[in-house]
Parts: C-alpha cells; sequence; structure tokens
C-alpha cells in the first residue's frame, strides 16, 4: 500500500460503500487523471470507518495485470486550482415535520426511553426535532437545523433498542435523507447537530461527538446547551462559527483529548474555551478500545442523581456549606429537608451520598460550583468517611 497516494483535491469525497458517509476518496490512475474505479479508494472518516479497497486488492479480485507506477501519489502532480465551491443546498422543513413522528417505533427513542423515562425522551426528542425513517426498521434521522432553520441535511442510523449501540451488522447502517430520498445536485454543507438550539444565548455550549451522546446528555445536563459535530474529525473552525463569543466546552470520545486540546486552540480565537478530560480519566482500556464517550458515563447514573446538580448551576453563589454542630449518626438519607449531608476528605474532595450507594465525587468544592465540570463516581463500600468532616449541602 506504500506505493499508493489518495487525492483529496481532485475528485473531491463520495458516498463510502461501507460507512456510507461521505468520506471516500478514490485512487487515481496517474496517466489518464481518472478514478481507477467508483469502488477503488479510501475512507477518511478515521474514527468511524477508515476502511480502504486498494487498487492491488481490485485488480487482483478482477485477475487484471497493472503497473504499479501508473498510479497517482501526491508529488506526482502539480497542484491545480480548487474550483470554487457550491452554495449549500437545504432540505425543505416539511419533510422534516413529516418525520417528526412514530416514536414508539424509533429505536432509539426506546432506548432513551428506558434511560430516562418516557417524558424526558419524548422532551428531548421534539426539542432536537429527531426524527423516524422507514428506510430501515425504526431507524432514528438527526436533522442538521441552523440558526434560521434552514436544515442542511438529515443523517439516518439505526441503533439497538436495548443497548442503544449503531447497528453495524450485516452492513453499517448510517445513510443520509438526500443520499435516499436521491436529491438530484444536492451539495451537503454539515452544521451542528442542535445549531438551532443556540438561539438562547444565556447557557453555555457543550460539544461532543455523537449526536446520540449529545441527545442523552441533554436530559442530565440541561443547563448546557448540546450539541454535537458528528464524528472527531468533522470539529472544525468553520463548523463552529455560530459559536463566536460564546462560552464553549467541549467533551472528546476517550482517546481523543489531545487531538481535540489542539482544535480548542484553534477554536479560542472565536470563543472562550475548555476542554473536559472527564472521559480521558474514567475510561478503561477497555472502555478506550470500544469508543467509551459521555453518554456511556451518563447512563451509569439514574436521572435523578443530577438533580443534586441541576438546580444550582444558574447560580452556585445561593449553596450554602456548613457543617454540623455534631456528628450526625441519623440513618444517611434522613438528613434535614433540603440538605444532603456529604463528606470531606483532606485534599479538599467532596463526596456526596446517592441511593444506589454509591458518591459522586468533586474535586473541590469550586468544581462543585462550576458548571463545565461533573464528577466521578465511587462505591461507598470503597470510601471511610470516619475520619472525613461532615458538611451540610444546602440547596
Amino acid at each position: 500500500m506504500e506505493n499508493f497516494q489518495y487525492d483529496f483535491a481532485k475528485k473531491g469525497k463520495h458516498i463510502c460503500p461501507f460507512c456510507g458517509r461521505k468520506k471516500y476518496v478514490l485512487f487515481i490512475n496517474k496517466e489518464t487523471g481518472l478514478p481507477i474505479h467508483p469502488t477503488v479508494g479510501k475512507c477518511d472518516g478515521i474514527d468511524k470507518c477508515g476502511k480502504i479497497y486498494s487498487p492491488g486488492k481490485f485488480f487482483k479480485d478482477n485477475n487484471i495485470s497493472f503497473d504499479k507506477s501508473t498510479f497517482s501519489t501526491r508529488n506526482n502532480y502539480a497542484p491545480r486550482p480548487i474550483p470554487p465551491q457550491p452554495e449549500p443546498s437545504y432540505i425543505d422543513m416539511d419533510i422534516v415535520k413529516r418525520s417528526l413522528t412514530a416514536y414508539n417505533n424509533n429505536r432509539l427513542i426506546q432506548y432513551l426511553t428506558a434511560i430516562v423515562g418516557d417524558e424526558a425522551a419524548i422532551k428531548a426528542a421534539k426539542r432536537y426535532c429527531i426524527g423516524t425513517s422507514k428506510h430501515w426498521d425504526g431507524a432514528t434521522v438527526f436533522w442538521q437545523i441552523d440558526r434560521l432553520e434552514r436544515v442542511h441535511a438529515g443523517k439516518i442510523m439505526q441503533y439497538d433498542p436495548t443497548t442503544g449501540k449503531r447497528v453495524k451488522q450485516p452492513v453499517n447502517r448510517i445513510s443520509w435523507v438526500h443520499f435516499v430520498m436521491k436529491l438530484t445536485d444536492f451539495h451537503l454543507s454539515q452544521c451542528l447537530f442542535g445549531e438551532h438550539l443556540l438561539r438562547d444565548s444565556t447557557k453555555m455550549v457543550a460539544i461532543c461527538e455523537s449526536e446520540k451522546t449529545a441527545l442523552i446528555a441533554s436530559c442530565y445536563l440541561p443547563h448546557f446547551i448540546w450539541t454535537a459535530c458528528g464524528g472527531c474529525g468533522n470539529l472544525s473552525l468553520k463548523l463552529c462559527e455560530p459559536l463566536k463569543g460564546r462560552d464553549v466546552i467541549l467533551y472528546p470520545d476517550a482517546g481523543r483529548y489531545d487531538e481535540w486540546s489542539l482544535k480548542a486552540k484553534q477554536l479560542s480565537k472565536i470563543c472562550s474555551i475548555t476542554v473536559s478530560d472527564l472521559i480521558e480519566q474514567n475510561a478503561t482500556d477497555e472502555e478506550r478500545l470500544n469508543g467509551f464517550d459521555l453518554a456511556d458515563y451518563l447512563i451509569r447514573f439514574p436521572l435523578s442523581d443530577f438533580s443534586i446538580q441541576q438546580p444550582e448551576f444558574k447560580s452556585p453563589e445561593k449553596r450554602v456549606f456548613k457543617q454540623p454542630d455534631k456528628p450526625v449518626t441519623t440513618p444517611l438519607l434522613n438528613y434535614p429537608k433540603g440538605q444532603t449531608l456529604s463528606f470531606l476528605d483532606s485534599t479538599g474532595q467532596i463526596y456526596i451520598p446517592t441511593k444506589r450507594q454509591t458518591y459522586l465525587v468533586f474535586q473541590s468544592i469550586e468544581r462543585l460550583l462550576s458548571p463545565s465540570s461533573l464528577p466521578s463516581t465511587v462505591s461507598q463500600s470503597q470510601i471511610n468517611t470516619s475520619q472525613m468532616t461532615q458538611i451540610f449541602i444546602n440547596y
């Protein structure tokens, strides 16, 4: 494979036959300047697919002899001027509205309902204009709608209603509405998933990779406007232009912290931005291999656990900490109304008990009050609080 390269500039990107995304770059014959074959190329979506069908494999499969020297490398041709970009295409809003139905058959909404309950799941689906597609049974449509309510695209995915994972066998169930509907001369120009919610200028903006993660996180942490870039490689200055002047926090998947930290430096030109290391610090090696992300972390908790944080994010200064007059010996959940008995260790970490026999752990009081900070979790059986300072958290 080292003898072959693919050309980004000359022919652009095509629909990948493996994952259905417009990320496929074709190999070019150096002598003719034409693609070898519409199937011969490499998917540039390395974070999601990355599959390749090489010229050598193509010719071997079809019993064709070939000369390696006839295939282009990046240095074997002079750069050509980039043609002007076509105007972006948009999808009719009526198509979107017709898809906002059949949530009882939508596999992702079924999964979300099991996690957060029917009411929260339906509210989230309506907030993000989640559609249902007949392209695959119970498939989900993630509509990309900008602040002017222009519909840039609709990404179709099918999920397992039990695990919440994407269906990838026998083929990767991902496609696009314009591709399925055979919309001619459609020029895809993506925007952030959830961009239409940026009309609310009072909240901090959070960006994660997948649309599913944004949907789930919006139920747990509604003090953010949750958006998604649709993949690690999609996060770019152009995509984030609508965030100019906003406070933004990035939540990369496990293994992507360093990459997104570099991108954050570029995005800092237009917005105030930080990168959360929550997932990087809490993912195991096995979870990293399986693409552990914020949604995987959040669903470890019942939604009710996060009620400890949510009421105070808009005005954290109202939250009061005080130490009991004497050690509390009553059962753990029988403290005064409106107060939570918690524990402060010698390093300043705060342990907040939950009904699931775990503690939510914040590194400091400042981190507890910060709207960009999320807790880690630890079993109560692993922590000895007898030597810790008891504090009440009023909210």
